[in-house]
């Protein structure tokens, strides 16, 4: 018996590596669920669409394997487009198949018809529709292809009534993949070389592109004694085990990154295409790497741009650089981002509250060596970025391309049946936790051992900071949560509330062991403001408005509890 367009289009995804498939059954995607049933491809039924395409994106970035979605017609595959969106700008493999209405009633304003081409062209790297069973193999194996090699979205829109065809004829088409260099020519170099060799003091800034030369930028550095500051997305490659690493910079970022790049006579972005123009040095000499030649220039003016992949330039131009022999400026550099950690880190604390920052170096105490961890948007995406330390193993994921609310369980439930005998964490905030609570209930069903911990502040707190620094009050931030420990252990989850610090590290190790999914909610100060590397003269005086709008509004102990979690040497 020959096969439908929906098996071929299951066996050309199971040749081409994909293990998962996460949605919601029904209507329009019947037949394609059904064909699933009998392959090797796991069905992941969640409870909602857009935790779904979460999860398949934080399966798909971690291992770098295809990762599917399916959804029926309509509002099926609509649910997918937040969750979708946010694993195409993570650079994350994965193909949605998007079923759809019956071909012939397409254009007639059907019930739950929707132009679904419209709506995923705009972050997808593939997205087109399987109009007839002859398409049917050929359209799937480039689907992947293209989303394997140009590591995104790819989407196949797939009308109901095709899904039950069979091909008169068809050829064995399958997906490739491609182990290639791209390495600029040596005339493309000369400008870069001529301003390295002339010295002083010279920044490495290191993007997501440096995920596969970490020893190449690394030996860069030492010829050119260079400190190495980081984009966020750059953690998992470059913090640990780096003699020239000072951090990142920007708001996420701490004053030795920050100092680093700000203050340095000629600036070099690896793999790096980092938007906040405002951290970039007024004077500095700007070279830039970037196998895109899209991304040469895009974001702040270079002086110098090579195409290239980060790992063949590197290589190119510690063969031709002349060596440094000055480390003053390297020196100077990680001084100072040693002091801004430990300021950071370790500055004493008020005790009758338990500090986010706090509870995250405990986290990172207790958690295991190969640990991979997510972390909502907002203030707690910062506490894991600056309080994680990454490793050789340990790795990091969040929306920050995005800037998505609600990523960081539905992220970390791929990512763990991806990875089903790592610990896996997700660092929720309380907020994000509660817009797509239902999910919960998933990791119950399927007995996913994930760990979360609420960061519980009962408020949308890095909104709250955004309304202070502008000098506003306040306003729509405050969130009435339940005992979330209690909520875990009535769906079905081990649950836990701690409000005392004395408590935190034993409550933490009990977390950690559970078998199964497990829930920690942690009440934190609510008062914690994320503290930039450098402090604006407008934001001081933002804030000091709004500290005199919150005492005329009769405020006065909230202004009081700010400056002593905040400003106050203890």
């Amino acid at each position: 018996m020959s096969a439908n367009v929906a098996e071929i289009i299951v066996d050309t995804l199971q040749n081409a590596g994909a293990k998962r498939c996460y949605g919601v059954v029904g209507d329009t995607l019947n037949h394609f669920t059904d064909a699933l049933r009998q392959s090797d491809i796991k069905w992941v039924g969640v409870r909602h669409e857009e935790v779904g395409g979460f999860a398949a994106g934080g399966e798909a970035y971690m291992t770098q394997e295809l990762a599917l979605c399916a959804g029926s017609c309509g509002p099926g595959s609509l649910h997918f487009v937040n969750g979708l969106f946010d694993a195409h700008r993570n650079g994350a493999p994965v193909v949605l198949i998007a079923s759809q209405i019956a071909l012939g009633d397409i254009g007639s304003q059907f019930p739950q018809e929707v132009d679904q081409s419209a709506i995923f062209k705009q972050y997808s790297v593939f997205c087109e529709t399987i109009a007839s069973a002859e398409q049917a193999r050929r359209m799937t194996a480039l689907a992947a292809q293209t989303a394997l090699a140009k590591r995104g979205v790819a989407v196949l829109i797939v009308p109901g009534d095709v899904m039950t065809q069979t091909p008169d004829n068809q050829l064995g088409y399958r997906t490739h993949q491609f182990s290639y260099s791209l390495r600029p020519t040596a005339q493309a170099l000369v400008p870069a070389v001529e301003q390295l060799n002339k010295g002083g003091k010279i920044t490495i800034f290191a993007g997501a592109g440096c995920e596969d030369a970490r020893d190449q930028v690394i030996a860069l550095a030492e010829k050119l004694q260079a400190p190495i500051a980081w984009t966020s997305r750059a953690k998992d490659f470059m913090e640990h085990d780096n003699p020239y690493q000072v951090g990142m910079t920007g708001v996420y970022g701490l004053e030795g990154g920050y100092h680093a790049v700000s203050e340095c006579d000629t600036l070099l972005l690896l793999g790096c295409n980092f938007a906040f123009s405002q951290f970039y040095p007024e004077r500095a000499a700007i070279i830039q790497v970037d196998q895109d030649p899209a991304q040469i220039g895009k974001r702040y003016p270079v002086d110098v741009g090579i195409v290239g992949s980060t790992r063949d330039t590197c290589e190119a131009l510690a063969q031709v650089v002349q060596e440094n022999p000055r480390s003053h400026w390297l020196e100077k550099c990680r001084k100072r981002y040693a002091k801004s950690w430990e300021k950071s880190a370790h500055q004493s604390r008020d005790s009758q509250v338990i500090h986010p920052q706090e509870l995250t170096l405990a986290i990172d105490r207790h958690a295991a060596e190969n640990a991979l961890f997510t972390a909502d948007t907002g203030s707690v995406n910062v506490w894991m970025l600056r309080h994680i330390q990454a490793s050789q193993q340990r790795r990091t994921l969040s929306s920050l391309q995005h800037g998505t609310m609600a990523n960081a369980y539905p992220q970390a439930l791929g990512i763990q049946l991806a990875y089903p005998h790592r610990q896996v964490i997700a660092m929720c905030g309380d907020g994000g936790l509660t817009m797509l609570m239902g999910d919960l209930l998933t990791l119950v069903q399927q007995r996913i051992p994930l760990k979360m911990v609420v960061y519980n502040n009962s408020s949308l707190s890095f909104v709250e900071l955004e309304q202070k620094v502008e000098g506003l009050l306040d306003a729509y931030t405050e969130l009435e949560n339940p005992n979330f420990g209690e909520v875990a252990t009535a769906m079905g989850l081990w649950g836990r509330r701690v409000e005392d610090e004395a408590e935190l590290d034993v409550a933490i190790s009990q977390w950690l062991a559970q078998p199964g999914p497990a829930l920690l909610d942690v009440v934190v100060n609510p008062m914690e403001l994320v503290m930039p590397p450098k402090v604006e003269a407008g934001q001081v005086a933002s804030t000091a408005l709004y500290s005199a709008k919150a005492v005329l509004s009769g405020r006065m102990d909230e202004v009081v509890h700010l400056v002593k979690s905040n400003f106050l040497k203890r």
